[in-house]
C-alpha cells in the first residue's frame, strides 16, 4: 500500500525544519517566498495534501496522543508504539505510552489518568472485559482506536492483526511437512487474540480431516511453570506430539529457554516475530505480524473519526506473513 507523503517528508525534501512547513501550509507570512517556493515545490512533487483530520486533532487539546498497551517492554507493543510516533511527529503531536500489565484495574487507571490531561485521541490495547468507563470522554469527543483487541461496552474503532489467517498458516505449513500431532501452546482464553487463534487451530485442523486431541490444546497464563508444566505433558517422551505452535511471542521465548538443551525438540512455529529470530540455530519459524501498519492505520482511523466523528466503528484486519526460517522445516 502506497504510503500517504507527510509533513516529514516535505520538510526532508525541501531542507528545512518541520515548522517551516507548517507555516507554509498554514498560510503564515513569516516565512521567506524563496523558502516558501522550495517548500510548494516539494509538497508539488511529493503529492502531500494537508490532513484535515490531524489538524483536527490538535485543536483544543494537549499536542498528544495517548497509548494504553499490555506492556511497552514487549517488541510487539514497542514496534506499535513507534509507528504511532513516527505519524504523531509529521502532525505535530507528542505521544504517552503507559502499561496495564494485562492488570484490567491498570489499564483502567492509566486511561483515565490520560484522559485527564486532555489528550487529543487515545490508542488502547484492551485487557479488561470493558472500557466503558470511557464513555464521558467519547461523549467529550476524544477519539478512541482499539489495537491487537476490540473494545468492549463502548463504540470504537479499532486495527486487529488476521488471527484467523495466522494461524491457519501455521497448521497448514506443518501438515505440508507430514505432521499430525500438532499440539498447541496458548494465551489465558479470556483474551480476544488468544480465543481467536485456538479456534482457527481447532478448525483449520477439521477442515484438513485432522482430529484434535484436546490434551494437546494448553492454554492460560503463559507463566515459566505453567509453560514448563504444560510442555511437560506435551512432550511425554511416551506419546510426544511432533510439532507446536505457540500463541505469541512471549510464549515462544519461555518454549524456547525449557527446550534448548533437548534433544528432539519438535517442529516449532511462534505467532508473533521474535527479535534476533532469524540467528538461532535453527532459525525460529514464525507467523509475523506488522506492528507498523497496525500503528499507521489506527492514526488514519483517528484522523478519520474527526473528520467524520458520526460514522460508524470501523474495524481493519491487518495480514500477516509466515516466515519459514528452519524450525518448522522437517518431518516428524
Amino acid at each position: 500500500m502506497h504510503r500517504r507523503a507527510t509533513m516529514k517528508d516535505v520538510a526532508e525534501a525541501a531542507g528545512v525544519a518541520l515548522k517551516t512547513v507548517s507555516r507554509v501550509v498554514n498560510g503564515e507570512p513569516t516565512v521567506s517566498p524563496e523558502t516558501t517556493d522550495r517548500v510548494r515545490h516539494a509538497i508539488d512533487e511529493l503529492g502531500y495534501r494537508r490532513n484535515e483530520g490531524a489538524r483536527q486533532l490538535r485543536q483544543g487539546r494537549s499536542q498528544a496522543i495517548a497509548m494504553v498497551v499490555r506492556d511497552i517492554a514487549d517488541p510487539f507493543f514497542a514496534a506499535i508504539g513507534r509507528a504511532v510516533e513516527t505519524r504523531a511527529e509529521s502532525d505535530e503531536l507528542v505521544v504517552m505510552i503507559g502499561s496495564s500489565h494485562d492488570d484490567p484495574a491498570r489499564e483502567r487507571e492509566v486511561a483515565l489518568g490520560f484522559c485527564a490531561r486532555r489528550p487529543n485521541a487515545l490508542i488502547i490495547a484492551p485487557i479488561a472485559k470493558r472500557q466503558d468507563y470511557l464513555l464521558p470522554d467519547l461523549l467529550d469527543g476524544l477519539p478512541v482506536c482499539a489495537v491487537d483487541r476490540p473494545a468492549q461496552g463502548i463504540a470504537a474503532d479499532s486495527v486487529l492483526s488476521d488471527n484467523t489467517g495466522g494461524i491457519a498458516m501455521a497448521v497448514e505449513h506443518l501438515l505440508g511437512f507430514g505432521h499430525r500431532r500438532i499440539g498447541y501452546l496458548g494465551d489465558d482464553p479470556a483474551v480476544f487474540t488468544s480465543r481467536e487463534r485456538v479456534a482457527s487451530f481447532r478448525q483449520t485442523m477439521a477442515s484438513h480431516g485432522v482430529q484434535v486431541n484436546e490434551d494437546e490444546v494448553r492454554l492460560g497464563t503463559p507463566t515459566p511453570d505453567a509453560i514448563t508444566g504444560a510442555l511437560r505433558g506435551l512432550l511425554d517422551p511416551s506419546d510426544p506430539v511432533t510439532a507446536l505452535i505457540t500463541g505469541n511471542n512471549r510464549i515462544t521465548v519461555e518454549v524456547l529457554r525449557r527446550l534448548a538443551d533437548s534433544p528432539g525438540r519438535p517442529a516449532l512455529v511462534g505467532f508473533d516475530d521474535l527479535e534476533l529470530a532469524e540467528l538461532l540455530r535453527p532459525g525460529i519459524t514464525v507467523v509475523a505480524q506488522d506492528p507498523d501498519a497496525i500503528g499507521t492505520a489506527a492514526m488514519d482511523l483517528l484522523a478519520d473519526r474527526l473528520t467524520d466523528p458520526g460514522r460508524p466503528p470501523q474495524e481493519i484486519r491487518i495480514p500477516v506473513r509466515l516466515i519459514p526460517r528452519g524450525s518448522a522445516e522437517s518431518h516428524p
